[in-house]
């Protein structure tokens, strides 16, 4: 049996530990992607001539600049991350 990952999977190498913020980025994309299927969703029956959907569906559109905003916040601490270390190298 090898040590390769699966083909579906990957493994992160053994020398990069994860980043402080890589999860946040992750939900962040996560939350951005609903807020975008949300916003496709709404937007569609307007152009297609159909009835609007109710107001939540509007305010689940919101999440796209709330997923925006977790995943830059989640740069950010990667960022600060790396600059505590560079310092403490130094």
């Amino acid at each position: 049996m090898s040590d390769t990952p699966s083909a579906g999977g990957r493994a992160p190498a053994p020398d990069s530990p994860a980043r402080a913020g890589d999860l946040l980025v992750r939900i962040g994309a996560i939350v951005f992607l609903v807020g975008a299927v949300a916003t496709l969703a709404t937007v569609a029956p307007l152009f297609l001539g159909l009835r609007p959907l109710p107001s939540i569906a509007y305010a689940v559109c919101m999440l796209m600049g709330v997923g925006f905003v977790i995943a830059a916040a989640g740069v950010l601490r990667s960022i600060a991350q790396e600059r505590r270390q560079a310092r403490s190298l130094t």
